[in-house]
């Protein structure tokens, strides 16, 4: 049982990236949510992806039938998905602040999910990431 259980958290690593990788020290230290964290970091995510995903979000939005497709038709998608929600547009609003962005990239970095993300990551655009996601600059 537990050789079934340690597969199965294995497999469920495959193709977290950074989405994850930012969810797990924000939820860490700033007792957030996991999954608020995810919808609120996707869209910056998302863009910072962009040139390694198009192709297949060009898919994904013409099987979904969006009425405007490709990329920016899932990203504008994916917005109106958040606000019809309530998700917050920033990290700010979950209370991050600037400041921490550059410690918060280090820790995603060590996190297991970081490796899977489909643009390589590094300190440098980690900590970009971050500050987009918390000045909600998309």
């Amino acid at each position: 049982m537990m050789a079934a259980s340690l597969m199965g958290a294995t497999a469920f690593q495959k193709g977290l990236g950074a989405m994850h990788a930012m969810a797990h020290p924000i939820g860490a230290v700033k007792d957030a949510h996991h999954g608020l964290i995810n919808a609120v970091v996707m869209p910056y995510v998302l863009v910072m992806n962009a040139p390694a995903i198009s192709k297949r979000i060009q898919r994904l939005s013409a099987w979904m039938e969006l009425e405007k497709q490709g990329f920016q038709g899932f990203l504008d998608w994916v917005l109106r998905m958040r606000e019809a929600f309530g998700i917050p547009h920033s990290l700010a609003e979950l209370g991050m602040k600037p400041e921490e962005a550059s410690d918060f990239a280090r820790m995603a970095l060590a996190d297991p999910s970081a490796g899977t993300n489909p643009i390589p990551l590094n300190e440098t655009n980690t900590t970009a990431l971050f500050v987009q996601a918390i000045h909600g600059e998309l």
